[in-house]
């Protein structure tokens, strides 16, 4: 029962110290970091911590090609380590973050992340267990449509992670089973999904502006009754 217990723990502890905890989980390239930017920024610098819980990554790039499962499987990832790093973020206490670097592939040195008033968490895995998930005070799916989602992929890892179409392509589709099973189950887990779909106006596309809706489980802080 760790999960009951965590948030218990948080209940009790002063409110001047337990930050706001902000889960934003999703697939690859569905926009996660976009949003925690543009919640990060408005919040402020001096109010706001945001991190990457992909940083968590059991095996750098090179290493992966000799693993049987993608950075999408929970075995490639370090999830113990990530939930002891999100119950002392809840608590209010910094952690040794470890970094994985998109632009190489590479795990570099780990970095001190200190939690200020609202603590934004995006990535893969962030909603994956229950202990993960007692750390959050409201959680986030962003669901793209598939066909916005892989533009934006191949958009963003050939500018930016030295792709080619082909590879982007094709890493999508060996990923696909974990996607399945591990990604997108945390959409039932989630306050609310967002789901985006082309823009209707205009000589804009897909590829260049989207509309939203959202859904609220009904157990959500602000859902409607």
């Amino acid at each position: 029962m760790p999960d009951k217990l965590m948030r218990l723990w948080r209940h009790d502890q002063p409110e001047p110290r337990r930050p706001v905890m902000l889960a934003i989980a999703g697939d690859s390239a569905a926009g996660k970091t976009t949003l925690t930017r543009g919640i990060a920024e408005t919040l402020g610098a001096d109010r706001a911590t945001a991190l990457c819980v992909d940083d968590y990554h059991r095996y750098d790039r090179a290493q992966r090609r000799d693993v049987p499962f993608s950075v999408l499987h929970p075995d490639c990832n370090y999830i113990e380590v990530m939930e002891q790093h999100l119950q002392l973020l809840a608590l209010g206490r910094p952690i040794l973050k470890p970094v994985y670097d998109h632009s190489t592939g590479e795990l570099a040195r780990p970095v001190l992340v200190e939690p200020r008033e609202f603590v934004i968490v995006e990535g893969l895995l962030p909603l994956y267990t229950k202990l993960a998930r007692a750390c959050f005070d409201i959680a986030i799916y962003l669901d793209p449509p598939e066909e916005i989602r892989r533009k934006w992929k191949i958009r963003r890892d050939c500018a930016e992670r030295g792709y080619t179409p082909g590879a982007v392509l094709a890493e999508l589709e060996r990923r696909e089973p974990d996607s399945a099973a591990f990604i997108r189950p945390q959409r039932q887990c989630a306050d609310i999904a967002l789901r985006f779909a082309p823009a209707a106006w205009g000589r804009r596309t897909a590829s260049t502006a989207a509309s939203t809706s959202t859904r609220r489980r009904p157990t959500s802080p602000r859902a409607p009754r």
